[in-house]
């Protein structure tokens, strides 16, 4: 319980140190501060989730498909990160997923409605690359982009880049 207090803190102040950063050295924030905020948060995430799958699969088989891949992403992957499994995954079977979490976590402290639906995305940027280079690390290139229509439901979208 208190590992889940102290990981929510922890993110809402890299939100907050980041975006702060950014306007001291700029004064009030355009859309292009913002972009640049949430690449920032998005790299953090990627190195994470790439320290953190390293970790989880040292002993784990390998593989056989992309779909087992995102299973252990959608299953094993997000328990230890959010303790909870994503509630939903689709795919289209052409490298495109969507992962579904009705009740995301790093959402819950914000809102359970529409009020603050354009402040989520700085706080899921961290999360996207948190998936992003879990993947990257089992060597699946992807673009992850998460989008919230109603708090604190959210869907992450990853698209596997073809090589």
């Amino acid at each position: 319980m208190a590992d889940e207090v102290l990981f929510d803190f922890l993110h809402m102040e890299m939100v907050s140190h980041v975006y702060k950063e950014q306007r001291s050295s700029k004064g009030e924030l355009d859309s292009k501060d913002r972009a640049v905020c949430v690449s920032i948060l998005e790299g953090m995430g990627f190195r994470v989730g790439q320290g953190l799958i390293e970790r989880m699969t040292r002993d784990s088989p390998s593989f056989k498909d992309e779909l087992d891949m995102m299973k252990f992403i959608c299953k094993d992957f997000w328990t230890q990160v959010f303790r909870k499994q994503i509630d939903n995954l689709r795919t289209n079977h052409q490298g495109t997923y969507v992962l579904q979490d009705n009740k995301f976590v790093l959402l819950t402290q914000l809102s359970s409605g529409k009020q603050y639906l354009e402040e989520a995305p700085k706080y899921l940027a961290y999360s996207c690359g948190l998936v992003r280079g879990a993947l990257s690390n089992l060597g699946l290139e992807s673009v992850v982009t998460a989008e919230v229509s109603l708090m604190p439901s959210c869907k992450f979208q990853v698209v596997i880049q073809k090589l």
